[in-house]
């Protein structure tokens, strides 16, 4: 799967990709694109063969992201994955955090 956006109907596109430790072994890569007023996630599920793309919705607290019955939900440092399937009550399938660079 390809996405290309095009940068003319955005003013200021900002990019930013955050590497996550999930508890899993191998970090989790996530892409952020941020071109106001919409707001994306690209999120290697580990349950899907491909990066899904997630868009921003409305959140109590933090930001939360949405890809068909996923969610990604961030608040600061910290991100979870849901399955929306599972119902509003269910554990989240992966708890992360952000990497550190620190040696």
């Amino acid at each position: 799967m390809s996405l290309t956006l095009g940068t003319d109907a955005f003013a200021d596109i900002q990019k930013r990709t955050v590497q996550y430790e999930c508890g899993t072994g191998a970090p989790l890569s996530v892409d952020y694109i941020n071109a106001s007023p919409n707001f994306l996630a690209l999120v290697n599920v580990p349950e899907e063969t491909e990066k899904l793309v997630f868009a921003s919705v409305v959140s109590g607290s933090g930001v939360r992201y949405v890809s068909g019955q996923w969610a990604w939900l961030t608040q600061g440092t910290e991100a979870s994955l849901h399955d929306t399937t599972l119902g509003e009550d269910a554990p989240a399938v992966s708890t992360c955090s952000e990497a550190s660079n620190a040696p």
